[in-house]
């Protein structure tokens, strides 16, 4: 095997062979799971309620079946894509299909409140592996940069819907069958998925020269990314000023940049710098980490306005985002086959921030009296279409142009940025207009109905002010990133690989 150097477009082959004759069946399996691994993200949340009714568990102890998952899946992404680089995809991806299943069959079945954290935390674990080596072998598998767009849309388009999708198929699950479906539709899923993959998918060729796991930087960056979403969960359970919270933020800081300094001395580094160097995938990284933590003002106080304040069900709830989902695919569509092959990135990343951003300066106005026809549908439209722009544009620039070696790290760094993007989401803006209720309740009678109303209107408004900020910043980030014209592989970073 050679190595180049010479620029390349970034839809050029990561590896030189025919186009695959099964690559669209082999999108639409791991589209399927991808889809199982992002809707354990919220399925389970309208659950909870009746999760705890039948479990008995308190109130403190009601996070941990949304932590433990994210901890587990968060700090094993990086191990799981280089192990996805190092054993072959197709055999990860299909361990990854059977312990996902796996662990939400034991979570389904669970009898107490330590079986089933148990089982999220397996489920996280299992995911860890099976989502890199999904994005991996798209990115290997799709050759054609037209195809390849193509096939980014419609996985983009999954990734950035699947919240949505799994709040109204959690509020489907629970009001008519009960809280345990949430887990076990993961099995109905599962099983066309393993099948697909066992069938459809290529053995990876195993290189002579297979390098080693990397030990020290899989120590330190697992340690680091569990400390990251450990001290903003607890941040969110506490308070900013809890040893808890601040204690493991700094120390997650301490940990990733020794794990840094390590890649560039390690013999195998488990993520070669040579990976985050090209500007574009370097942009694209923090597009997915802004854009995720901006996602979280849209999905779970949009939700709780829907619910307490417009007496939605769970499962008009969940319809009530589709509109928002349809919309991302036409964005999602449109985005990577027609305007970032023609414009770029720089124009295309930024105006979906912006798009994004408007939606929920948008949704600020909403009041007690507004109505979904009216004043919610309208901006969750143009929330859809500037995510379908973000989304699956910056996922295929993330991945585009590493060596075919890298595939599977270069992916979990990915799948990383949205989960740590989610869990700063979830700790910094719960905080954020928990403070603006108490703030606004200053003066007032909090005994009184219309005051409590008021108050949490107020709050959701301050965390659809601080998406919107955070959309901003992910508009001025990308524009100032992102290389002008069509995108081009950095010759100083990781080169094509012709086999």
């Amino acid at each position: 095997m050679s190595q180049t150097t010479e620029t390349t477009p970034v839809g050029a082959p990561v590896e030189e062979h025919e186009r695959h004759p099964r690559r669209w069946w082999i999108l639409a399996v791991v589209a399927l799971a991808q889809l199982m691994v992002v809707l354990d993200a919220t399925i389970v949340n309208i659950a909870l309620p009746s999760a705890q009714k039948a479990l008995g568990f308190s109130n403190g102890d009601r996070q941990w079946i949304v932590t433990a998952y994210a901890l587990a899946f968060g700090s094993l992404l990086l191990l799981g894509g280089r192990i996805a680089d190092l054993f072959g995809r197709k055999i990860v991806f299909l361990i990854g299909i059977v312990g996902f299943a796996g662990a939400s069959a034991l979570a389904g079945a669970a009898g107490s409140f330590e079986v089933l954290v148990a089982g999220r935390a397996l489920q996280g674990l299992f995911g860890a592996l099976l989502a890199p080596a999904a994005l991996s072998l798209l990115t290997t598998t799709f050759t054609d940069a037209k195809e390849r767009a193509r096939g980014f849309a419609i996985y983009g388009a999954v990734a950035g819907s699947g919240a949505a999708v799994g709040l109204l198929l959690g509020g489907l699950l629970t009001e008519y069958f009960n809280w345990r479906w949430t887990l076990y539709v993961n099995l109905v899923i599962a099983v066309p998925a393993f099948i697909g993959g066992l069938l459809l998918l290529d053995r990876q060729k195993k290189a002579a020269d297979r390098p080693r796991i990397d030990i020290p930087g899989t120590i330190l960056v697992t340690t680091g990314l569990f400390s990251v979403v450990y001290g903003f969960s607890n941040a969110n359970t506490y308070n900013w000023g809890s040893p808890m919270a601040w204690g493991f933020l700094a120390a997650s800081a301490v940990l990733l940049v020794a794990f840094t300094w390590w890649q560039t001395k390690a013999a195998h580094p488990l993520l070669p710098l040579r990976v985050l160097l090209d500007r574009n995938r370097g942009a694209s990284y923090l597009a997915m980490l802004v854009a995720s933590v901006g996602m979280f003002g849209v999905f779970l106080f949009l939700t709780y306005y829907l619910q307490l304040t417009l007496s939605f069900s769970p499962v008009k709830t969940g319809l009530a985002f589709l509109p928002m989902v349809l919309a991302l695919m036409v964005s999602a569509q449109l985005s990577t086959t027609m305007l970032v092959p023609r414009f770029g990135p720089r124009p295309v990343v930024p105006a979906g921030f912006g798009l994004a951003a408007a939606g929920l300066v948008w949704m600020t106005a909403l009041g007690l009296d507004s109505t979904y026809a009216a004043n919610v549908l309208p901006p969750l439209i143009v929330i859809g279409i500037g995510l379908g722009a973000v989304m699956p544009a910056a996922m295929s620039l993330a991945t585009a142009g590493v060596a075919a070696d890298d595939a599977g790290v270069a992916s979990a760094a990915v799948n990383a940025m949205q989960q740590i993007g989610g869990s700063i989401g979830t700790a910094l803006i719960n905080t954020l207009a928990a403070s603006a209720a108490t703030g606004y309740l200053v003066g007032k009678d909090p005994t009184n109905k219309l005051v409590q109303a008021e108050a949490l209107i107020h709050s959701y408004s301050t965390a659809y002010w601080w998406s919107a900020g955070f959309f901003t910043a992910g508009l001025v980030l990308a524009a100032l990133l992102y290389r002008s014209g069509v995108p081009q592989q950095d010759p100083e970073a990781a080169p094509a690989v012709h086999m």
